[in-house]
């Protein structure tokens, strides 16, 4: 299994490689046969003629369908289509195994882009595994916190919980972004530790680290925005927005005059703990070797030494 994300202009570009122990046609029958596709697809798909140009339909249970078509049909070799605005391939090469299936993914709908490819690539994980369960006889159950524990492999793969750095007339911008699949109000809760924080007071606890001293509250608006002072002079901002189709786009925007280094190290282990707490997974104590591993790597990034 081979998993790699490339930019193709402004949109990402999934591939996904499987070596499968089955023949092609059978293969070939598997992702191309409505029925068969309905067993590992996350949506039924519906199309009545398999030529290039034919319409189909994608639908999820209580949602209205989703529209495509066909691109591409290469009996026992390639087959290509359109959903909504995404792009799927399935590319078989023969192996002596049986055929490699070359899995990609055009991201092309609102939101799709490069922060949500580990949503993506750890749910097409789960799809291929049904895919070639289907083929050998079995099942595959979807396990949120397999997907879990795959998603935040991707993320580390793919470089998406690196955060930036800028220059400013007075100091250092540093920015997060990360891709979230909970709704803005389960991650506003996560962060406000479920209290209603109010300008003037003290920033909730899990919405802070330890490196460095929080000041006073300065704005906030549930379940959106969050902004606090810091110590001796800058801000920390954090802005949730929901995502399409599902989810939160978790924005993190701290000023500071002082130690970017530490600050990345401390907000990037911030989010990974954020990040797993949403799935229940509690990590305590705080990973204070994680946290001196990231301070080097961002001093050595941004030539902070």
């Amino acid at each position: 299994m081979n998993t790699t994300v490339t930019m193709h202009g402004d949109h990402p570009v999934l591939r996904l490689e499987r070596l499968l122990n089955h023949p092609p046609d059978k293969v070939w029958h598997a992702i191309t046969d409505p029925t068969e596709l309905s067993h590992w697809f996350p949506a039924r798909i519906d199309f009545d003629h398999a030529t290039p140009g034919a319409p189909m339909s994608f639908t999820f249970d209580g949602t209205e369908p989703e529209h495509g078509e066909i691109l591409e049909i290469d009996p026992l070799k390639v087959f290509a289509f359109r959903w909504n605005d995404d792009v799927i391939r399935c590319e078989l090469l023969p192996r002596p195994e049986g055929c490699l299936l070359v899995f990609s993914h055009t991201l092309r709908a609102p939101d799709s882009d490069l922060p949500s490819t580990a949503r993506h690539a750890a749910g097409w994980d789960g799809c291929l595994d049904a895919l070639d369960a289907r083929l050998s006889g079995t099942t595959a159950e979807f396990d949120m916190q397999t997907w879990f524990h795959r998603a935040e492999n991707y993320i580390e793969q793919f470089g998406l919980a690196e955060g930036e750095l800028h220059r400013t007339d007075t100091g250092w911008q540093i920015h997060f972004t990360r891709d979230l699949v909970q709704p803005p109000a389960q991650v506003w809760a996560l962060l406000t530790g479920d209290t209603t924080p109010t300008p003037g007071s003290e920033p909730p606890l899990p919405s802070t680290h330890g490196y460095g001293t929080a000041g006073p509250v300065i704005t906030t608006e549930a379940p959106h925005t969050l902004e606090y002072a810091w110590q001796p002079t800058g801000t920390v901002r954090f802005h949730l927005r929901d995502q399409h189709p599902i989810g939160t786009r978790l924005h993190l925007t701290h000023t500071t005059t002082t130690d970017p280094a530490t600050l990345l190290a401390a907000w990037h282990t911030h989010l990974e703990l954020l990040f797993a707490a949403l799935h229940d997974d509690i990590r305590c104590p705080w990973p204070t070797d994680r946290t001196e591993a990231l301070r080097d790597h961002y001093a050595q990034r941004f030539d902070l030494t």
